[in-house]
């Protein structure tokens, strides 16, 4: 009996090293897999957060001074029945910059996909 429990405590001991090396390599791997790419993740979103807010900003100060160049310089536009037009103009203009925009992004994913070997 006592040779019984010894070997079962050997073999469990044996055991418990294996799964304590599969529960690290599964732990490790899962580490690699899932924080690698959030890093480059949240690396890609900070970018493109900043630079949707640059850009944002910087066109915010272009129309800003469309309009007032149009009050400024075109004197129609700054008194009378007519002093929506260059409200207008501006507005137009900042659409057809936004869809000039949107039109431009291609990247639909973060990472591409694999290629397969070509024959």
């Amino acid at each position: 009996m006592a040779d019984s429990k010894k070997s079962w405590r050997q073999r469990t001991s044996g055991q418990s090293a294996s799964v304590n090396d599969v529960f690290t390599m599964v732990t490790d791997y899962a580490k690699q897999e899932t924080l690698g790419p959030l890093r480059g993740a949240g690396r890609w979103l900070a970018f493109g957060t900043v630079g949707a807010l640059l850009i944002g900003l910087g066109s915010s100060f272009i129309l800003l001074g469309l309009l007032r160049l149009l009050q400024t310089e075109w004197t129609r536009s700054s008194t009378g029945s007519f002093s929506w037009l260059a409200y207008l103009i501006v507005l137009v203009v900042g659409i057809v910059g936004m869809v000039l925009a949107v039109s431009r992004i291609r990247k639909s994913r973060l990472y591409p996909p694999e290629k397969g070997p070509t024959s």
